[in-house]
């Protein structure tokens, strides 16, 4: 299922590409603590894909997805994410 953005959330796609490695996959997870953060994200059909959540709401994930070259707008519905892990992305200063 896809959604398209409302007006003006284009504003907060990433501007660079996610991190080159794959996390480990956590035992316990929440996508609320991932937002506005490089995430990656296993779903229960054994999917797994770098994401940028912008905003969470019942039934609605969104925000962008990797697809290999550029971030893409993606929502999902958070009853398919089996796990997420997100860590702050190192910076030089």
């Amino acid at each position: 299922m896809v959604f398209f953005p409302p007006q003006g959330i284009f504003r907060q796609q990433p501007q660079s590409p996610p991190p080159t490695f794959i996390p480990p996959k956590p035992s316990v997870s929440y996508i609320i603590d991932c937002l506005f953060e490089n995430t990656y994200v296993w779903l229960i059909n054994g999917e797994s894909f770098w994401f940028y959540p912008t905003r969470v709401e019942y039934g609605e994930v969104s925000g962008y997805r990797w697809n290999g070259a550029f971030w893409m707008f993606y929502g999902i519905d958070p009853r398919f994410i089996d796990a997420v892990a997100c860590y702050p992305t190192p910076t030089l200063y």
